[in-house]
């Protein structure tokens, strides 16, 4: 039986405290990457603004591959096609919000 750790991992410029069993730091670790890797990459677009959003973002993203290779699949293009079309509606909502101050 594994002990659980508390790790401190940065994302985005932030630490986080996560408690872990031991046997599954090195599984942490990466997934503290990919998210980490996934915001830079949504926030370097300059379209979102905003941690939050940002990190909302890059959870759909995940979640949308995730779900498709689960489904036992991988088409470039329809992921493509996704995630612009989540991007617009994003922007499209923050347009709205921009537009209330």
């Amino acid at each position: 039986m594994s002990t659980i750790k508390q790790l401190d991992v940065s994302i985005m410029g932030r630490e986080f405290r996560v408690a872990c069993p031991d046997d599954e730091e090195e599984t942490l670790l990466q997934a503290v990457d990919l998210l980490n890797g996934k915001m830079h990459e949504i926030r370097d677009t300059g379209k979102v603004i905003g941690i939050e959003k940002i990190a909302i973002m890059a959870a759909l993203n995940i979640a949308h591959e995730y779900l498709h290779v689960k489904a036992g699949g991988f088409d470039i293009g329809g992921y493509q096609r996704r995630i612009g079309s989540l991007n617009a509606k994003l922007d499209a909502a923050l347009q709205e919000q921009t537009e209330l101050f």
